[in-house]
């Protein structure tokens, strides 16, 4: 039985990886909703040139349609996922998947009348094959006990191509209620926890005047039993770095160490996906770019065999209240209350 889903919204370019994600699923994709042509419009386009447009009540309509995936401005994303739910399609967002306690709370309402499945797309864990390889090595038990996460986002700018709503945290959320939520799906993913609590959330201006609201940095300690993290965010990748990010995790475990360089390996090898371990027996460097991507495969068989395997839907909650409560308080120190 095959899959039809639909793209709904292409303010990001997260939905390129979305929507090939699925594809190479196996599904269809079957239509695009989008408002005007934002600016990954084009390479949309390009990239899948003979889907066509059709009208976003067509499209909730369109009972052949069993998925939507959502990358419209994130403070829309909640309301088109509520109507998506409630025309009874399951639903793929990119994060962040609201913007606040109040949708966060009518989102689950929904989720629970309905029994829609409502996935944020963790891209960092989901579309990156070294994670895949890292949860064998911990299953394996190659370095003891997991005891702290330090895990790095930094992003590249690219203030040229941004739009308005990507300076205003109350739009897009705020550097930890957005890039800072695959930080804490990771480290509630490695830690293999179901909460985790809040131990320190900063956020800053540091070098974006122009935007004196936007924030381009922000850290978090967390902490899950006796799992610690620290996270860093930040939005100063440098022109010559050959991706627009050095993305990097690094689980310390009782016995050795796990450090995951996702995007790139500065003076090192070329390419992604690179896993270093060091236990006490071994050091080693793996390539893990053929390690997978079950993620989209798994939505998939969850879509039609109303399953829960591609990722509990109690997580994907959870890690949305954890990034939104995290911005608050981060947000209430900066302002002095």
């Amino acid at each position: 039985m095959s899959l039809r889903f639909a793209a709904l919204g292409l303010d990001h370019r997260h939905i390129y990886g979305m929507s090939q994600g699925m594809i190479d699923a196996g599904c269809e994709l079957a239509a695009y909703w989008t408002e005007g042509q934002p600016q990954p419009f084009e390479g949309f386009k390009s990239r899948f040139p003979e889907v066509p447009y059709r009208a976003l009540d067509a499209i909730l309509s369109d009972d052949s349609i069993s998925l939507v995936l959502i990358a419209a401005p994130p403070a829309e994303r909640a309301g088109l996922s509520l109507q998506a739910m409630n025309a009874g399609k399951d639903v793929m967002l990119d994060k962040p998947g609201c913007l606040t306690l109040q949708e966060l709370e009518e989102i689950e309402r929904v989720v629970r009348n309905t029994g829609r499945i409502w996935s944020v797309n963790f891209s960092e864990r989901f579309e990156v094959p070294a994670t895949t390889l890292t949860d064998q090595l911990l299953a394996d038990g190659k370095i003891g006990r997991l005891i702290h996460i330090i895990s790095q986002g930094p992003h590249r700018l690219n203030a040229k191509m941004r739009p308005e709503w990507f300076w205003d945290p109350v739009l897009y959320g705020g550097i930890i209620g957005d890039i800072g939520m695959h930080q804490i799906d990771q480290f509630l993913h490695f830690a293999k926890a179901d909460n985790a609590e809040i131990v320190h959330a900063a956020v800053d201006n540091l070098n974006t005047p122009e935007h004196p609201a936007f924030q381009d940095f922000g850290e978090m300690n967390l902490q899950a039993g006796e799992v610690r993290g620290y996270v860093r965010l930040d939005w100063f990748t440098p022109d010559a770095a050959p991706n627009w990010g050095d993305g990097r995790l690094t689980l310390l475990g009782t016995d050795g160490f796990i450090e995951l360089r996702k995007y790139m390996d500065i003076s090192g090898k070329p390419g992604t996906d690179h896993v270093f371990l060091v236990n006490g027996t071994e050091e080693r460097r793996f390539d893990a770019s053929n390690a997978g991507t079950p993620y989209f495969a798994r939505l998939r068989d969850d879509v039609l065999n109303r399953t829960e395997t591609a990722c509990a839907q109690a997580h994907s909650l959870t890690v949305t209240r954890l990034a939104i409560e995290a911005q608050m308080k981060a947000d209430k120190a900066r302002n002095g209350c």
